[in-house]
């Protein structure tokens, strides 16, 4: 049982690479299968664990999760984490059949994403610049590069300094799935990455073979978490805390860019997104002043 979940996630993580935080909620969500299957599967008293799956015990484990109230993006997670795990195991010879009908995921209304308004993102970007220090001008610069290419910030994060064109103009970035992008950046974006790695890096680096681009106080590559520290510590200078997210400059940069006139499938490539209803998610979003 044990052992198979492993398994599940090792292939999770290095084939499909998926987050450290999906890698723990796959695993959370299937302990809990595996502890409904083992209570409940007694009466099957088929043997190994997994052999007790059938039809009934999974829609028994559904009314399981919905007698707990979970919301319905818990629910939806748990059931597609189910659902990857019975393909891999029927994939690999230890699962007979397709079990994956018997777990119906419910609707999940996504919320539409919030955004800053222009006068607001220049608000944010303003505050680094009132400080002189290395870190703050680091994180200027981290900052107009996020806004400027609708990175997240797992991506911005690791981005290398051998990831920017110079000469094309434009910062290469490896996304979900190893899926690789070129965005252009203006003259200024890349005039301002220029003086950071000429004038602000080398106060940060330690180990000449860095390669990251972003480095924290201790000369290493800064952390998405350790980012989404700075930008809320500038969201609530700037009086904009609850209005900030991990994601809200590149929510802006999208829905700013298709305000402006740009066309869906161009904003689309620039964000990354497999699929164009993602996009198109933006246009629904209202922008206020």
């Amino acid at each position: 049982m044990e052992e198979d979940i492993k398994s599940f996630l090792d292939y999770l993580a290095k084939e499909k690479r998926h987050s450290r935080n999906t890698l723990a909620a796959y695993n959370s969500d299937l302990n809990q299968l595996a502890a409904y299957v083992e209570s409940e599967g007694s009466k099957v008293g088929a043997d190994p664990l997994w052999a007790r799956l059938n039809a009934e015990l999974l829609s028994g484990y559904m009314r399981s999760l919905k007698e707990r109230k979970y919301a319905s993006s818990t629910v939806a997670r748990k059931v597609a984490a189910a659902k990857s795990f019975l393909k891999f195991m029927v994939d690999r010879g230890k699962l007979r059949g397709d079990l994956a009908p018997s777990l119906a995921s419910p609707q999940v209304s996504k919320p539409l994403p919030k955004p800053l308004s222009v006068s607001e993102v220049r608000r944010l970007l303003a505050e680094p610049a009132k400080l002189s220090t290395t870190e703050a001008k680091r994180d200027k610069t981290m900052l107009e590069l996020l806004y400027a290419t609708g990175l997240r910030a797992s991506e911005l994060m690791a981005l290398n300094i051998a990831d920017i064109d110079w000469k094309a103009g434009n910062v290469r970035c490896f996304g979900r799935n190893s899926r690789v992008r070129v965005i252009p950046i203006d003259h200024h974006i890349t005039q301002m990455i220029r003086e950071y790695i000429d004038n602000v890096r080398p106060e940060l680096l330690s180990n000449e073979g860095e390669a990251a681009l972003f480095l924290n106080r201790r000369g290493e590559r800064l952390t998405r978490q350790g980012f989404w520290q700075i930008v809320q510590g500038y969201a609530d200078k700037a009086e904009l805390s609850n209005k900030v997210a991990p994601r809200t400059l590149r929510h802006s940069f999208a829905i700013h860019k298709l305000k402006g006139g740009a066309d869906l499938q161009s904003v689309q490539e620039l964000l990354g997104h497999a699929h164009i209803s993602t996009t198109r998610a933006y246009k629904e979003v209202k922008l206020h002043p």
